[in-house]
């Protein structure tokens, strides 16, 4: 009989939630696997199951029995075990009894500290048959689930209400039960393609069986059959689907047998901004919107139905029925808008709130327009502009349009203000001010909406830390760490040389009359900002200990930051890193017991070749290195100051630092200050890993 099977668990469901399923699906198999691992359970291939009703694993040469299990138990010493006649203790007594054993039939482990009474047993391996009823629960229990349901007499909670459970060894049903249902081999096929039960004749046969039932089990599978069916139908009229990431993902949990139509709206519709509409199409009905080759929105969209209907036209034009209201209110919400200028609608923004300390929206949108054209004026950008901006940046909240389709903000508002005749600018920064929304969002392509963007995140960092709402473990409510990252990005990749500690306060002064924002919480503002670095160099593969050696520093410029991180990244593949970092933690510790810190050098008392090797070397390269430094090109520091590991090496080799001289000790120690003060310049590369 073969030692190895492959294993089955499908647990078949009511309709499980679409934006959960690949999370489900990934945590599922995940738990099984890790626990088959903690069992010392060996496997091979592992495959992963989703569809709108199962979540499946299917694990190839996974092993039947565990392997069996040398067990040693230590005793009590022999010393501890007998008495003076040589008779078993109570202690060596009870540990016997314990192992199974009598006293005599102990063994006798011996080592350097003494002789212990010693007991060897095989505990054989458990089958995987009687270990998987634990598997299967554990796994189904730890699912990300927010929030359970309970079915019928209301014992069991879960997802969803449990229909089917299906654990297959081969072609073997493992014997077990989950939620009052038992294992078997029938599974669920299509809803309305597929009659009766499936019923499961091996493990092996699993995605073939769902197959010929209609449904594509292999979620990957399922995804991209979605989107090449989409596309085929875009290319049949020279169109282009607009993708969404996790709007392909939802379609695809939506459907266990994914087949593409196309379909048309009414093109009086097209009047309406194409964001609103595809958001409408995408957000509200799962739609893939079309447009053109230039981009432009066209009157047709793909869908994706479950079922193959032998008239798809009736399906077609159920669909185009049901956009068509959807799109009615878009149309109406923007025709209705475009009566009320942006600017009178700042009034109302004085109705609703941001945070009850902080007052209403129209407030923040005061302090928002100060900033930005503040801000504007550093960056050399249009300060009318940004302030203008700033100011009619949230006004689009209380528009009918952002009202219903919260996703539209901003874009909206950059709509109503070229409908009002604001400048391009206004209505461009007006867009832009969100962004960047997520990780990998784009940056505001102008530098006045950059302006406005840059105001609207500090206005928020300064308010909410002001009041001691600051990010606390998982819970970060006001987007606190999201609003830093995507203010660090701003600055960093448009290059813009803002000083941190200065737009922090300007944020804070236009906070005056409403809230005091001290000193030393601008300053907890500026150490968040630094501290957000982290994160988000270490996403870029930087090595902790280069962020840490710039941190270290607290550069108040992001660009100046970003510049020292690329080149202490680049200095560290040179071949004199590790020996000068060495050597930057040895004068370190030397400078750091020193009694005070001289700083000037007197050539007359420079004694060794080395130490006037050194010297001499350091007064060559200062004026160079100093004007590296004040341009920013800390790579052309760096790799100057790799030029020194000889005169160092030699230096620590052949000099006594501590001299009893104390004028030739502190000499030395001025030289030691003014090199490490020429690489702190750039960041504290002491701090780095060799």
């Amino acid at each position: 009989m073969s030692q190895f099977a492959n294993l089955l668990i499908e647990l078949g469901t009511e309709e499980l939630p679409p934006k959960s399923l690949k999370a489900l699906s990934t945590s599922f198999t995940q738990s099984v696997v890790e626990q088959l691992e903690s069992l010392a359970i060996s496997f091979g291939n592992v495959q992963s199951f989703a569809t709108p009703r199962r979540l499946a694993v299917l694990i190839a040469n996974t092993q039947l029995v565990q392997n069996d299990e040398l067990v040693e138990k230590r005793g009590p010493a022999v010393s501890a075990a007998f008495d003076a006649d040589g008779n078993p203790t109570r202690a060596a007594q009870g540990w016997a009894r314990g192992a199974g054993i009598d006293v005599a039939d102990a063994e006798r482990l011996v080592t350097d500290k003494g002789e212990w009474l010693l007991h060897k047993a095989t505990v054989p391996g458990k089958a995987l048959s009687e270990l998987l009823p634990e598997v299967v629960s554990r796994a189904a229990k730890q699912l990300p689930v927010p929030k359970t349901m309970r079915w019928g007499n209301g014992e069991f909670a879960f997802i969803r209400p449990l229909k089917r459970l299906t654990v297959m060894l081969n072609s073997d049903v493992v014997d077990m039960s989950l939620f009052g249902i038992n294992s078997n081999n029938k599974l669920l096929g299509h809803r309305f393609h597929s009659e009766g039960d499936i019923v499961l004749a091996s493990a092996n046969d699993y995605e073939a069986a769902l197959k010929h039932a209609y449904v594509v089990a292999d979620f990957a599978k399922r995804r991209e059959l979605v989107k090449e069916g989409a596309e085929t139908l875009a290319s049949s009229i020279g169109a282009l689907p607009v993708w969404d990431d996790e709007l392909l993902d939802e379609v695809a949990s939506l459907v266990e047998w994914p087949v593409a139509l196309l379909a048309e709206f009414d093109p009086a519709f097209l009047d309406v901004p194409k964001e609103a509409l595809i958001y409408t199409m995408k957000d509200d009905q799962r739609y893939f919107p079309l447009v053109d080759k230039a981009g432009e929105l066209l009157a047709k969209f793909v869908f994706i139905t479950n079922i193959e209907s032998r008239n798809p036209a009736l399906v077609v034009t159920g669909n185009e029925k049901v956009i068509r209201p959807r799109l009615a209110d878009a149309e109406f919400f923007f025709s209705n808008d475009k009566k009320v200028t942006l600017e009178s609608r700042i009034e109302k923004l004085d109705d609703v709130l941001f945070q009850k300390q902080l007052g209403s929206i129209g407030d923040k949108a005061r302090r928002i327009s100060q900033v930005a054209g503040e801000v504007a004026g550093l960056i050399q950008a249009d300060q009318a502009i940004a302030s203008r901006a700033g100011l009619l940046a949230k006004a689009d909240l209380v528009t009918n349009m952002v009202m219903e389709f919260p996703e539209v903000q901003g874009v909206m508002g950059m709509h109503y203000a070229r409908h009002d005749g604001e400048a391009e600018g206004v209505a461009v920064a007006i867009e832009a001010h969100y962004h960047p929304r997520y990780a990998g969002d784009s940056l505001p392509a102008t530098k006045e909406g950059a302006a406005v963007a840059i105001a609207d995140k500090l206005d928020t960092l300064v308010g909410i830390f002001a009041i001691g709402q600051t990010p606390r473990g998982d819970r970060d409510p006001f987007g606190l760490r999201r609003a830093a990252i995507g203010l660090l990005r701003i600055l960093v990749e448009l290059e813009l040389n803002l000083d941190f500690k200065e737009v922090i306060t300007l944020a804070a002064n236009a906070y005056k009359g409403t809230i005091d924002v001290t000193a030393e919480t601008q300053n907890d503002i500026f150490e968040f900002l630094l501290g957000r670095f982290r994160a988000w160099y270490q996403e870029q593969g930087i090595a902790v200990d280069v962020i840490q050696s710039v941190l270290a520093r607290k550069p108040q410029k992001a660009l100046d930051f970003d510049r020292r991180v690329k080149a202490v990244t680049a200095f560290i593949q040179l071949t004199e890193a590790d020996a000068l970092a060495e050597s930057n933690k040895r004068v370190s510790n030397i400078l750091a017991k020193a009694e005070g810190t001289p700083t000037s050098v007197d050539a007359n008392l420079l004694q060794e070749p080395a130490e006037k090797a050194l010297y001499e070397a350091l007064a060559a390269m200062k004026d160079e290195i100093q004007a590296s430094t004040a341009a920013g090109d800390y790579s052309a520091v760096l790799t100057r100051l790799a030029s020194l590991r000889s005169p160092i090496d030699n230096f620590f080799a052949d000099v006594m630092v501590n001299a009893d001289n104390p004028a030739v000790r502190n000499n030395r120690l001025a030289i030691l200050t003014e090199l490490r003060n020429q690489f702190l310049g750039v960041a504290d590369i002491s701090l780095l890993q060799s």
